[in-house]
């Protein structure tokens, strides 16, 4: 009845109970005997392979549960399922083959020595009943899925090495057979396509090459037959593929001339444009070109053929046609080159510069390939692609491009002058101008060196800066790939900004283009940030036309964030006056938009006109920074050496300006966390980039957040605060209003744990993050009075509960915060005395398996923390807690949990040890210790 539920009840939660009661049924006991009577000839298949799936779970996962003596039995009851099945249901006599196959693994190699020689043996024995042909096939089903299954085994490490060696030694009762099977001229092909695959599956256990030479000479003229080739294509790449096969190189030598034959059924596949077998023979060059090229580089006697392999591997990269419309083969060669130039690499100097007068040839042409297939098609045959191809293209580019860049480290600066000729040769060239296309992938391979590599000492990038005005830009494309060059040489232009102005007009013409967005904003968003002291000339035109852009609305909103950025840079480097001036053309029409929309009753199109306008100002703020980092004062130091006259700094001019609007719209908004968000991002950006110079603002935006916050709590709000705390708490002018938000959004907070907290996990994570920020930057805020300290501790012993993994890692994060303080803090130490033996509680129920084990090293640090800073009291809880019967877990014992506690008493210093045995206790409390689970564990 569930099965059929399962199958055809339309009801897809009927179909769910169905599959929850059937994963249940699976492993109970009474499994063993019900998937006997499912298998019976009077069921339809689906009924069936639930029967053999049933049988396969119990013996692959409870393979203890099976008595010795009962092996024989279900072994000989399974070969007659089989038997039986070989000319039924194709899908239930493999599942009955793989269930089999577990039963046979688990008895290898004692309990039976010889099983993969009996199954041969069982299935050539002449049965009346049963058809030959009929057999054979179940007899190479059954040693197909046997490697399988053993792959996908839950044996444990020991027995897998055991196994493993027992199934190397039966490949010879298995290959011969194969063999025998491949040459009879009256196998048919489905039989041959099942040795075949049979033989991939056994290749995989590591079978010596040496032993597969036969096997592999008869896959090798399998490729001629069409229904063949696939499954010969699969047998022969797995063998080349070994790790192990290194070992036998005279065999690995005569491959070489087996592959290299196959050029002539290759070129033959491009031409007439079969892209499977194309895609075939590359595979299995590939694979014996990147497997074993070091190997094969080092039979110096035998480079003439390795060469022959790189060069049909190269006419692979380079085959004719489109990616991935005409062809999908020449993305498959790409990893080769990177392993052969590895390999080369890696010989030592006097070795490699042999290697070298070969092969460096050999990548410069590789360059001139790639660029190539690089190009793109005409517009038309483009336009016709799906959006799919394109974006299948997309990717295949960023390939190439990844690639030059890694051949750029054999070539070095000769491949960029390479480059740079010919594309002075392609522009200058009057005889026939070139096609857009080809002069975009010159670009587009110096942008991929560029974009990575210091190009700072080339002295073929002053020509290229000369010869880009010189593009006629007359499509999307190229223009995209000019823009994206000068933003990869924006570096290059700060140390030369003499050049800026050869490339400047474009990028700013390219902003009105719609179609050029990304590429435009991001590199004026380069150059604004790395020729910041060299734009003043230019501010002015800059500004102008990113106003312009911004009025029309050309830009979708992300470019339009980044337009801001690239301003905030560009004005950090002008005189105050300046800048406020610019902040003021620049921001007025916003402001007066704001001031608009906060008059209006919130509807939803003009709540996204308010998002926007907050996003344009706080990235704005994220970048405009008047101060120059003093590069001596220490990494992480928060010092800066002013560069301006004193004086306020103008984002905070800005934001005195804008606040009491900024209080109007919250007063209309305040129920909108996206709304509430972004006016945090707003101050939040602001206090990171000016630190000290918030200063004038620090009272009147506590203020704001206190309000705010009491209103209608939200975690954007408590960000803020954490921030505020980091960087305000420490200064004694500003510690009372800090204080005082801090006391506020506390209380506010513990209001919210009364009312239930589960609700606002954001909130609780925040919350915990501010309290942790505040013991570490300011521990004195919880000697106040006003803190209820108590409440806070309850609060996080709350917390640990919560089933959000971020939540309870801010919370341990607190706790760990805050126990060092037992001794400095006496109302901490005060609270922890009293109810610490609660936290403990709390951090043991986590361990013994509330919690995710991904935490349980968090939970670790807290005991770690509790045995330093209160010792006594711990092992007096530790023992009082532990008592308890069937706590943390039913599954654990009182002398484990006895020897738990002795363990980490003793361990006061090594944090490492203390982690190890909190997760050796949180195997034994999930009924996990020694399984399978724990080895990625």
């Amino acid at each position: 009845q569930a099965l059929h539920q399962l199958y055809y009840d339309p009801n897809i939660e009927n179909k769910n109970l169905a599959q929850k009661w059937l994963m249940q049924a699976q492993v109970s006991p009474q499994a063993w005997q019900f998937s006997w009577v499912l298998l019976c000839p009077d069921k339809v298949p689906e009924i069936q392979y639930f029967g053999a799936s049933a049988l396969h779970t119990k013996i692959s996962r409870y393979w203890n549960d099976i008595p010795a003596e009962q092996y024989e039995s279900l072994k000989s009851q399974l070969f007659s399922q089989i038997a039986r099945f070989a000319s039924g249901s194709k899908i239930v006599l493999t599942r009955l083959c793989v269930a089999l196959a577990s039963l046979a693994l688990n008895m290898m190699p004692e309990a039976w020595p010889v099983a993969v020689s009996d199954m041969v043996k069982m299935f050539q024995t002449e049965s009346s009943d049963v058809d030959g042909r009929v057999r054979c096939l179940a007899l190479l089903e059954l040693l197909t899925v046997l490697p399988e299954e053993f792959q996908t085994s839950r044996l444990p490490q020991y027995r897998k090495g055991q196994v493993r060696n027992a199934l190397g030694q039966e490949s010879g009762a298995v290959f011969p057979l194969l063999l025998q099977l491949l040459q009879q001229q009256d196998s048919p092909s489905f039989i041959k396509q099942k040795v075949l695959k049979c033989f991939s599956s056994w290749v995989q256990l590591d079978v010596p090459l040496l032993d597969c030479e036969n096997l592999m000479q008869v896959a090798f003229s399998s490729l001629q037959d069409p229904e063949l080739f696939d499954t010969a294509v699969e047998a022969i790449v797995n063998s080349i593929s070994q790790p192990d096969s290194q070992r036998y190189m005279n065999t690995l030598l005569k491959l070489i001339p087996q592959v290299l034959q196959l050029q002539e059924q290759l070129r033959q596949a491009v031409q007439s444009g079969d892209m499977e077998t194309s895609h075939g023979i590359c595979r299995i060059a590939v694979a014996l070109g990147e497997n074993h090229s070091r190997a094969l580089l080092e039979q110096v006697e035998h480079w003439q053929s390795f060469l022959a392999l790189v060069n049909m591997i190269m006419f692979c990269t380079g085959i004719p046609g489109h990616y991935p419309v005409n062809e999908t083969t020449s993305s498959l060669t790409l990893t080769f080159w990177y392993s052969l130039q590895d390999d080369i690499m890696s010989f030592e100097a006097n070795k490699q510069v042999v290697y070298m007068q070969v092969y460096r040839p050999v990548y410069f042409q590789l360059v001139d390939v790639l660029l190539h297939k690089a190009q793109f098609p005409s517009d038309e045959e483009y336009s016709s692609w799906s959006s799919d191809e394109k974006e299948q293209f997309r990717i295949y580019r960023v390939d190439i491009s990844d690639t030059l860049m890694y051949v750029y480290e054999m070539l070095g600066a000769e491949l960029l002058s390479n480059l740079y000729d010919k594309l002075g040769r392609v522009l200058t060239s009057t005889e026939q101008p070139a096609s857009w296309q080809h002069t975009e992938a010159l670009l587009y391979g110096f942008q991929s060196i560029a974009e990575t590599i210091d190009v700072n000492y080339s002295d073929v990038i002053p020509g290229l800066i000369g010869l880009i005005p010189r593009i006629n830009i007359n499509n999307v494309q190229l223009a995209d790939t000019v823009m994206f060059t000068i933003g990869a040489l924006a570096e290059w232009l700060a140390d030369h900004p003499v050049m800026i102005s050869n490339v400047l007009p474009l990028v700013l013409h390219a902003l009105g283009n719609p179609e050029l967005s990304i590429s435009s904003v991001s590199t004026l968003k380069k150059i604004c940030r790395e020729c910041k002291y060299d734009l003043p000339p230019y501010a002015a035109n800059i500004v102008a036309v990113s106003q312009e852009v911004l009025i029309k609305q050309i830009h979708k909103t992300s470019q339009c964030m980044w337009l801001m950025q690239a301003l905030g840079f560009l004005l950090s480097a002008l005189p105050v006056e300046e800048i406020l001036r610019n902040l003021q053309s620049l921001i007025s029409p916003y402001i007066q938009q704001l001031e608009k929309l906060a008059s209006e009753t919130p509807n939803p199109s003009n709540k996204l006109a308010i998002i926007h306008i907050l996003g344009l100002l706080s990235n704005l703020f994220t970048t405009l920074d008047i101060t120059r980092h003093d590069d001596d004062s220490g990494e992480g130091s928060e010092v800066k050496k002013k560069l301006v006259e004193p004086g306020p700094n103008p984002v905070v001019v800005v934001l005195q300006q804008v606040f009491a609007l900024i209080q109007t719209v919250l007063s209309k908004w305040l129920n909108d966390s996206q709304v509430v968000e972004a006016v945090c991002a707003i101050f939040e950006k602001s206090v990171k980039t000016l630190l000290h110079d918030f200063t004038p603002m620090v009272s009147q935006l506590s203020e704001m957040l206190g309000q705010m916050y009491s209103t209608i709590p939200q975690a954007s709000a408590l960000d803020l605060t954490r921030q505020m705390v980091h960087i305000f708490a420490s200064e004694t002018e500003h510690f009372p209003p800090i204080e005082m938000l801090f006391q506020l959004v506390t209380t506010v907070t513990l209001s919210i744990f009364q009312q239930g907290p589960r609700d606002h996990p954001d909130i609780v994570d925040s919350f915990m993050q501010l309290q942790a920020q505040a013991l570490k930057r300011k521990p004195e805020l919880f000697l106040s009075e006003n803190l209820d300290v108590k409440a806070v501790f309850h609060c996080g012993a709350l917390s640990l509960k919560f089933p959000e993994a971020p939540t309870v890692k801010a919370t341990c994060l607190f706790f760990t915060e805050l126990l060092p303080h037992c001794g400095d803090v006496p109302p901490i130490g005060q609270v922890v005395h009293e109810d610490g033996k609660l936290l403990l509680q709390a951090v043991l129920e986590g361990i013994g398996g509330q919690c995710s084990r991904t935490l349980v090293d968090q939970f670790a640090e807290i005991l770690f923390a509790l045995h330093k800073h209160c010792f006594s009291y711990l092992s007096l809880w530790l023992k009082e807690v532990l008592q308890q019967p069937g706590f943390p877990s039913s599954r654990i014992t009182q002398e484990q949990k006895n020897t738990f506690t002795q363990q980490i008493l003793r361990e006061r210093v090594n944090k490492r040890r203390v982690k190890e045995m909190v997760k050796e206790f949180t195997l034994l409390c999930r009924g996990l210790h020694g399984t399978d689970y724990v080895a990625d564990y």
